[in-house]
């Protein structure tokens, strides 16, 4: 059996056996350019909106500019499959994507736990706000999210290029995923994996029990609030971040999780979905759009009240 690495990949997603292409290219399309205009509108907001410039929305631009690389870094060569036809990937082009994946994934582990020490900060430590968060604190922080994430991406992505792939060269997949290259591989994988459950573990389920934790602290201050409109405001706030916190971690946990069957590609192409494309078009509207500083920004960045701002209130 010969064991080399090939110059190409075929990129063979389990929706490409539908007939109807035309509408499968629309919907990614559709997620790709409204999750695109979405997450540019946001940053261009909180650009031009001075009282936006706060540690808060300061990481939203980061989630927005994740959110960005994340669907960029697979629809757009997907779309261009889909409509030539020609399924072929470069083996560059192939590791250039999973780096970029693995990149917005790392990324935004990191920023979903610093975003809920954010609010835990901002509801059960006020006084101290601007003390623990200050301008000085946020650059650090998010220059630790894009080196830790850049190494941890390069740590994945460098073992998997250099592994020996044998036999078919077609990828299980609608884009370049590491998982699913390492399965392809004739080389020893033990080591890949003790990196990938460390990963795992570092970068997934570490923040995840810390958002939790700072979840579970900011709920019983909320308890503790007389007012009822500042509960119910407060509670509304964090059951968003807390739900798309719960199906980012969910949906990207999955896509290493499912035990090998003759329907684990489909469902794992399904999570990844979720996790790479749909999750970054929902963001903006969970995270910012519903919140009342950012509209006023919107209607100030406009220049008129538009009627969308009623959908979102």
């Amino acid at each position: 059996m010969n064991h080399t690495s090939p110059s190409d990949f075929q990129i063979s997603p389990f929706f490409t056996l539908s007939a109807d292409k035309v509408l499968i290219f629309n919907i990614f399309l559709f997620i790709y350019v409204i999750g695109l205009l979405m997450n540019i509108l946001i940053l261009s907001v909180i650009y031009v909106n001075d009282h936006l410039h706060v540690p808060l929305y300061i990481f939203l631009c980061n989630l927005s500019c994740i959110d960005i690389c994340s669907i960029t870094s697979t629809i757009p060569k997907l779309l261009v499959m889909i409509l030539s036809g020609n399924n072929t990937i470069s083996f560059t082009q192939c590791f250039t994507q999973t780096f970029f994946f693995l990149l917005a994934a790392s990324a935004e582990d990191i920023l979903l736990f610093i975003m809920a020490y954010d609010r835990y900060v901002a509801i059960c430590n006020p006084l101290h706000y601007h003390h623990l968060l200050s301008k000085r604190i946020c650059i650090l922080f998010i220059f630790g999210i894009w080196v830790s994430a850049s190494l941890n991406s390069l740590l994945m992505t460098l073992p998997v290029s250099k592994m020996s792939f044998c036999g078919s060269n077609v990828i299980q997949h609608f884009f370049c995923e590491a998982n699913t290259l390492t399965r392809m591989s004739c080389a020893d994988k033990r080591v890949f994996y003790i990196i990938v459950y460390f990963e795992l573990l570092l970068f997934g389920l570490c923040p995840f029990l810390c958002s939790l934790i700072s979840y579970v602290k900011i709920i019983k201050v909320i308890l503790k609030i007389r007012s009822r409109d500042g509960k119910k405001k407060a509670f509304s706030t964090c059951s968003s971040h807390l739900a798309v916190i719960m199906l980012y971690y969910a949906t990207g946990a999955s896509m290493y999780m499912i035990p090998p069957s003759k329907y684990s590609h489909a469902m794992e192409q399904i999570a990844t979905i979720l996790c790479t494309a749909v999750t970054p078009m929902l963001n903006p509207l969970i995270y910012t759009l519903r919140n009342k500083e950012v509209k006023r920004g919107l209607r100030k960045f406009m220049g008129m009240k538009l009627p969308l701002f009623v959908f979102f209130q």
